[in-house]
């Protein structure tokens, strides 16, 4: 697996990491498998793992302990979220020092790790990260809770106000042919020094044909969860279908080769829950995108 450069934190992550989160972390799938998928992962030379405890319902970062107990984690790079919580059936956010204090401790427990390696904060606001916020954090590092600080946000404005703080290390966004525009949001958290995490890189499967014929829980799932609240990229998605029609290069990869090929990009973040998803999905890096595909995805992302 490529490895690249996080920025200037001076970590290297697999150029694919595994987003531990969605269905992949419901109890409704099995466990078994979900272990299986982490650990296939690891063997395909993935050392980047995304997880956060309001994800899959609060169940996600245990899950992702569990699977990882027992397995050498010296050269792994868990990723996990601050500020947001799962409880009392949704999701609630908290910015307070004294939420996030509790989170990461609780997070360090369901992970099994000792120190979290890089932690972001979960959809902060731009005038959150005051002085005193992050000075705040900043104690909570030297306390040796964790050893990277970044932002996950799809909002440019948070991300623009996240690169002229040096206290942040590292900036994740939503990146793929669906928003063009991120690429220059991209080149500049890179000239800032931060490192830049490509969240939902396959355009959460809406440049694929439909997937409501197909009956397995894991799709029916992200298909609703699609229809409730994304039709948008649904039907700006469509325009994309000939990625999958491709005869060298299948379509999640030629959508990540898509991605890793952004300046600035370290890594993509890919969910799912199949084997054979992950293992094409992880043949993707070093992957060159050729030229007429480029191309024909440019033309398609400057129509109106």
């Amino acid at each position: 697996m490529q490895t690249r450069a996080l920025g200037r934190t001076g970590l290297s992550v697999s150029a694919m990491g595994f987003g531990a989160a969605s269905f992949w972390g419901h109890p409704a799938f099995p466990e078994a498998e979900a272990r299986r998928l982490v650990h296939r992962a690891l063997d395909l030379g993935i050392n980047l793992f995304d997880t956060g405890p309001a994800y899959s319902r609060g169940q996600a970062e245990g899950r992702l302990g569990r699977a990882l107990a027992g397995r050498d984690s010296s050269a792994l790079v868990v990723a996990t979220k601050a500020g947001t919580r799962f409880q009392g059936g949704r999701v609630r956010r908290d910015m307070s020092l004294n939420a996030i204090e509790a989170s990461l401790e609780e997070s360090l427990r369901r992970l099994g790790l000792e120190v979290l390696p890089l932690v972001h904060l979960h959809g902060p606001a731009a005038s959150e990260l005051t002085p005193d916020f992050l000075g705040g954090l900043g104690r909570l590092k030297d306390r040796g809770l964790f050893q990277h600080l970044g932002v996950n946000s799809f909002d440019p404005a948070v991300i623009d106000a996240a690169l002229a703080l040096p206290q942040i290390d590292t900036v994740m966004v939503d990146i793929n042919v669906l928003r063009p525009e991120r690429v220059a949001l991209a080149a500049r958290a890179s000239a800032a020094g931060k490192g830049v995490l490509a969240g939902m890189p396959l355009a959460m499967g809406h440049t694929a044909p439909s997937r409501l014929h197909d009956l397995r829980p894991s799709s029916l799932w992200y298909a609703l969860r699609a229809l409730k609240n994304h039709r948008a990229d649904i039907s700006a998605g469509r325009r994309f279908r000939f990625l999958h029609d491709q005869p060298d290069i299948t379509g999640p990869q030629a959508l990540l080769a898509w991605v890793l090929g952004v300046p600035g990009v370290s890594a993509a973040l890919v969910g799912t829950t199949r084997l054979a998803h992950l293992e094409d999905c992880a043949a993707a890096p070093g992957l060159a995108l050729p030229a007429d595909l480029a191309a024909r995805i440019a033309a398609c992302q400057a129509r109106p």
